[in-house]
């Protein structure tokens, strides 16, 4: 007896192939809908499946036409499971020839990976001497992974073997990307009073930072034009944070308010609207600590949409954690980034680095807690001038970035200090 199976877009067309490839004799035992064509899970179509058997004609002759009755037989029966074992047997031989493709696969990429890691491994040997230089200076001064890569990508690309024997030259191109990479915010002209507040974690020291931009607007230092200030302090918490900031106040003559709740700031804010700038100074808050900070994000909210807020991020900051405090505090919408504690370090590749990643840019630096000369506007020069190890041809590079020396005097020269 002759078997057949036979597949087709829908059971009508399945019917018809059967009754045209084997004419009337043959017999449909079964149907069912199965998953056609395609390659590694793609392109798979739905198809009906049929399978039968062709009567013989002896049979037919000497028989009367099967019904419904006679079709159950138990040979038939029994041909039917066998069908229907060979079937499953041919599924599970197509899933064993799908696993050893994708083991294939899987071999070939491993492979590939291999041999990848390999070249790298040989190009990074056969490196040139200044590449490698290059390379470890960026280390030392704890540039990321990522900005380390593609410096080094750069190199290759841009220089040749010939030039590769310039070191300076190298080093100073290399000086140059960092500094292009780094975004120096600019004051935008606001309609008074302009608002300032200053966020971040605990301890980056965003009170001594309001009582220094304090004493540079309201005394007129630092190239800036005296103006009318006010501060104002969410800071109830820590011990002596009130008094610290009031006694800056009252030294620089410029009005302090205290206040708790968003609306208290609303209304402190309402009565200083005839200011030029209120500084808020906010309490410090643990990047981790979610609850705290959507309080505070509440609070600040009463400042109005066009407040700026600036995140404080102290220089110190270990690599692991800059990067995390920049996202947390991402729903403030800070504006800019105020860099503290800059005295206190010798590398700020890390810091460079994440705000070039997360392309933040910088508004102040604060080196001291000199109030207030121990602030400045942030400029490029002023970082790659604390990078250990390289280079550093000032005049060129305030020449490439448009910074006066005269301004950049104005900054470093000698202010007397505030006493606390």
């Amino acid at each position: 007896m002759q078997y057949f199976t036979e597949q087709a877009g829908s059971h009508r067309e399945a019917l018809e192939m059967v009754r045209r490839k084997y004419g009337e004799n043959a017999q449909i035992l079964s149907h069912r809908t199965v998953r056609a064509g395609g390659f590694m899970g793609f392109f798979v179509r739905e198809a009906v499946e049929v399978t039968g058997y062709i009567k013989p004609e002896s049979r037919q002759a000497t028989k009367p036409p099967a019904g419904p009755s006679t079709m159950a037989g138990p040979d038939l029966e029994e041909e039917k499971r066998r069908i229907i074992a060979q079937a499953r047997g041919e599924q599970a031989r197509g899933d064993q020839t799908l696993q050893q493709v994708l083991q294939e696969i899987r071999g070939i990429k491993d492979r590939l990976d291999e041999e990848h890691s390999g070249l790298r491994a040989v190009a990074e040997s056969e490196d040139h001497e200044t590449v490698r230089r290059v390379d470890a200076l960026l280390a030392l001064n704890d540039f990321s992974e990522n900005f380390r890569r593609e410096a080094i990508a750069r190199l290759r690309r841009d220089f040749s073997l010939e030039r590769l024997d310039d070191a300076e030259g190298a080093e100073d191109a290399t000086l140059e990307w960092i500094g292009d990479s780094i975004e120096v915010w600019k004051e935008q002209a606001t309609r008074r009073p302009r608002i300032l507040a200053l966020v971040g974690p605990t301890g980056v020291g965003k009170t001594t930072t309001i009582a220094k931009l304090a004493a540079i607007y309201a005394v007129g230092i630092a190239g800036e034009k005296p103006r009318s200030v006010r501060m104002i302090t969410i800071d109830n918490y820590r011990i002596g944070a009130r008094q610290q900031i009031e006694t800056y106040g009252n030294i620089m003559g410029v009005p302090v308010s205290c206040v708790e709740t968003a609306d208290d700031l609303r209304k402190t804010i309402a009565l200083h609207s005839d200011a030029d700038l209120i500084l808020v100074d906010t309490v410090g808050k643990s990047p981790r600590d979610a609850v705290k900070l959507a309080e505070m994000q509440r609070i600040l909210a009463a400042c109005g949409p066009n407040a700026e807020i600036h995140l404080a991020l102290a220089a110190t900051t270990k690599t692991s954690d800059i990067s995390q405090i920049l996202r947390q505090f991402e729903p403030f919408d800070y504006r800019a980034v105020v860099l503290t504690k800059l005295d206190e370090t010798n590398r700020v590749g890390n810091v460079i680095s994440a705000l070039a990643e997360r392309k933040k840019a910088l508004s102040y630096v604060t080196h001291g807690q000199r109030v207030p000369q121990d602030i400045e506007r942030a400029r490029v020069v002023r970082l790659l001038m604390n990078l250990e190890g390289f280079r550093v041809d000032r005049a060129h590079l305030e020449a490439r970035y448009a910074e006066e020396p005269a301004a950049a005097a104005r900054n470093e020269r000698s202010i007397t200090p505030i006493r606390s």
